[in-house]
């Protein structure tokens, strides 16, 4: 009879890969197999197969084939199959709602209203800060939301639904308390600064004040306005002489 001589702690390292294998297996399970590949394609590039025709970028994508991004001309291959379009705004690509809601589970996403369709954002969208007065945000890149939405695009929901993900701590009130802290210890110093250059200007004019004031020069006005009086008029030599003959 053969005698196993592995130890506990072997059988237990086995024991450990095995659940992490069977996680992922899981993991993978919960979506469509084409989902994650369609986040991870570039859209909006010039197909190789139809480069010289008119309409050769690749907006298009096969969910059976699940073989990248196709243009129009390519779907002619691709009958019968669940193909979606993907779109653009702002530059990050979308997919209506009503396409992609038939073969997958949008709830909990935002979706947004542009050019009169509802659409769903494939990936997140970075956000430097969220706007003032936010009270929901995305639970994986902490974008602003509406109040009734978890996740800001089909890739977050990815991420924040996994089983090892860990949502990212918001700031407390706390912080909001440290804010404030500064903005007063900087109203304080900009008043400091006022009172010195006040008490400053004040100490000039009282040095100032002990100086003679120079007069006030005449208005060029005041000269050029006044009339000049005429003289006494004075008769010519001559005239007498001519009256008196």
């Amino acid at each position: 009879m053969a005698i196993d001589h592995a130890s506990p702690l072997a059988l237990k390292s086995r024991g450990d890969t095995g659940g992490a294998e069977c996680e992922e297996a899981a993991e993978n399970q919960r979506w469509p197999p084409w989902l994650q590949p369609l986040l991870a394609t570039s859209f909006f590039v010039q197909c190789r197969v139809h480069a010289d025709a008119h309409k050769s970028e690749c907006n298009m994508y096969c969910l059976d084939c699940v073989n990248g991004a196709l243009c129009p001309l390519c779907l002619a291959h691709h009958r019968g199959h669940h193909a979606i379009q993907v779109r653009r705004s702002s530059y990050h690509d979308v997919v209506r709602a009503s396409e992609i809601q038939r073969v997958l589970d949008i709830g909990g996403v935002q979706t947004y209203v542009i050019n009169s369709a509802r659409v769903v954002f494939l990936n997140e969208r970075p956000q430097p800060r969220p706007g003032k007065g936010v009270t929901n945000t995305c639970e994986a890149c902490e974008r602003s939301l509406l109040d009734t939405f978890r996740f800001c695009s089909l890739g977050c929901k990815i991420v924040g639904t996994s089983g090892g993900y860990r949502p990212r701590k918001k700031q407390s009130s706390g912080g909001g308390g440290g804010k404030k802290k500064k903005r007063a210890a900087l109203k304080d110093a900009r008043s400091d600064s006022e009172h010195s250059c006040t008490s400053t200007s004040d100490k000039s004019s009282v040095v100032q004040s002990f100086t003679p004031s120079t007069p006030p020069a005449a208005s060029r006005s005041h000269r050029t306005g006044s009339k000049r009086r005429k003289g006494v008029p004075h008769r010519s030599p001559f005239g007498s002489l001519i009256v008196e003959l």
